[in-house]
């Protein structure tokens, strides 16, 4: 399958009713000026609920999370 020129990367998506900041890795498509397509599958929503879901197009930018800078989803488009 081509996707085109643009290659599958992970972004961070955040998780909702945590109790704590919780975010999920989450496999997304680069559309350009800082718009990903999720693709991975959302395959336990009665225990997670994700601030965006599969499919939705969303914008990202740059944030330090624990584990250090990451992409993450901050607004649908």
């Amino acid at each position: 399958m081509n996707l085109g020129p643009f290659e599958p990367v992970n972004i961070y998506v955040y998780l909702e009713d945590e109790g704590t900041d919780v975010w999920r890795p989450v496999l997304a498509m680069p559309l350009g000026n800082d718009c990903y397509k999720i693709l991975s599958e959302h395959e336990d929503p009665e225990d997670e609920h994700w601030q965006f879901l599969t499919g939705e197009t969303v914008r990202c930018c740059m944030k330090e999370l624990y584990e250090g800078p990451a992409l993450v989803a901050i607004e649908k488009v």
